[in-house]
């Protein structure tokens, strides 16, 4: 009777685990935000360059200056002034605790790379929106931003018109927006940001904070049961024995196994026999503006799964980027950290901004922790291109023949996946003219 009970617990922390991945990952990172970087709600995080793998959040790329900030909307509006993109790529997203995207920002975005206020409303306001802003409702209290700022050249004159960009931001409540008061800006080079989910015991600690924070949604009940019977209830503290955190810690163990499975089975070849494909969440996500309820119900495992993968999705994807990841080589092998490969990027890339590559940890969808080098884009003009003008990357533990300039760095031992972004995709990515072979062994 003892083992069915203790089946029975673990089933229910494995369902709350997979519902509750969006939050838990948001909690995640806002701890690398107050912790790692020292900043308090409303600072403005950022890189300064594009990131290497101390960047430790999920899927991120290496080719953009990222900027990032938590916010908390208890008391009260805020405003997110976006200066003039002035020359500059902006690519971003203001997303609520549950990760739905609530608005745009940059040449895509609500303010088409102009000047503009948005204003962030918490849960049920009913006042008056002041003219001359763009107002964002949320109905959750805590939730972030992040806006990837693109140079038109990875040289110092383009980081510095990034950067410039970068510094005319702003964050402030409505009632101090007109007071002029400085912005607090936290620079994250050569820094450790580690807002990776641990699937362990301190799973359910961080999903409790946040269960305890964010209004219960109506569609949510069901959830709320079974939190309950795990000892998370709003207002009162969470505090499990030792039996209890073993069964926790292998609930969030299963759920991290069947977020992968998801990911390794589900995905979508982009062309017929290609391992590249798009992510199997990803259909239901742009279908129903992620919030993953088709009308039928919230599909939390397909849910769970985008958020292991990746975070700060665009509220209208495709527009200003798209890529695509592949987890096998072109024989569907599972791609080995010991093994070297080589990937052939076909010449003409449908992408007028760049392309880039960049490789991530299978087991935790973050940059390889350590490695030297974690992608490679256009930008870069020290890349051997050949006479056609495509251009081979080598992927593996050890540069081949010590050539490093088209070498991404793999785990030995480790699984890895790799994902290939275009900005400013063109037509004939969608129209499928243009084809990116596989990933093959050497």
């Amino acid at each position: 009777m003892q083992a069915a009970d203790d089946g029975s617990r673990i089933r229910d922390a494995f369902e709350a685990a997979v519902w509750g991945m969006p939050m838990v990952s948001v909690d995640a990172m806002r701890d690398a935000y107050f912790h790692d970087a020292g900043a308090r709600y409303n600072d403005i995080v950022y890189w300064s360059r594009p990131a290497d793998w101390k960047n430790q959040t999920s899927t991120p790329n290496s080719s953009s200056l990222y900027v990032y900030f938590n916010y908390n909307l208890k008391d009260g509006p805020l405003v997110v002034t976006i200066p003039d993109a002035d020359g500059v790529g902006v690519f971003g997203s203001v997303l609520d605790a549950w990760q739905i995207p609530l608005a745009d920002i940059g040449q895509d975005g609500e303010d088409h790379g102009k000047r503009a206020r948005y204003l962030l409303l918490p849960p049920g306001f009913e006042g008056e929106v002041p003219t001359g802003y763009i107002p964002v409702r949320s109905n959750t209290y805590n939730g972030y931003a992040l806006i990837r700022v693109t140079p038109a050249a990875m040289s110092a004159s383009g980081l510095r018109q990034a950067n410039a960009f970068i510094e005319k931001l702003h964050v402030a409540s409505l009632s101090d927006a007109s007071r002029d008061t400085p912005q607090r800006f936290i620079k994250m080079d050569g820094k450790v940001f580690d807002g990776i989910v641990q699937f362990d015991d301190t799973y359910f600690v961080r999903l409790a904070r946040m269960v305890n924070e964010e209004p219960p949604l109506p569609r949510d009940a069901g959830a709320y049961a079974r939190l309950q019977a795990l000892g998370i209830e709003p207002g009162k503290p969470f505090a499990p024995d030792p039996a209890s955190r073993a069964q926790l810690r292998a609930a969030a163990s299963l759920a991290r196994a069947s977020f992968r499975q998801t990911l390794l089975s589900g995905a979508r070849a982009w062309w017929p026999g290609s391992q590249w494909g798009t992510s199997s969440p990803v259909p239901l996500a742009v279908k129903t503006h992620f919030t993953f309820d088709d009308g039928s119900g919230v599909d939390t495992a397909m849910r769970g799964a985008l958020y292991f993968l990746a975070y700060a999705p665009p509220k209208k994807l495709g527009k200003a980027t798209f890529y695509l990841t592949t987890w096998r080589d072109k024989n569907g092998q599972l791609l080995d950290g010991s093994t070297q490969y080589r990937l052939r990027v076909p010449p003409q890339v449908p992408a007028r901004q760049f392309w880039a590559v960049n490789v991530y940890d299978g087991e935790t969808c973050g940059f390889i922790r350590g490695a030297p080098r974690v992608g490679a884009d256009s930008y870069d003009k020290t890349l051997r291109r050949n006479a056609d003008g495509s251009v081979d990357i080598d992927f593996g533990p050890l540069p081949p023949a010590g050539h490093t300039t088209n070498w991404i760095y793999t785990a030995p031992g480790k699984p890895w996946f790799a994902a290939f972004r275009l900005y400013g995709p063109e037509a004939a990515i969608f129209d499928k003219s243009w084809s990116l072979p596989d990933i093959a062994r050497e």
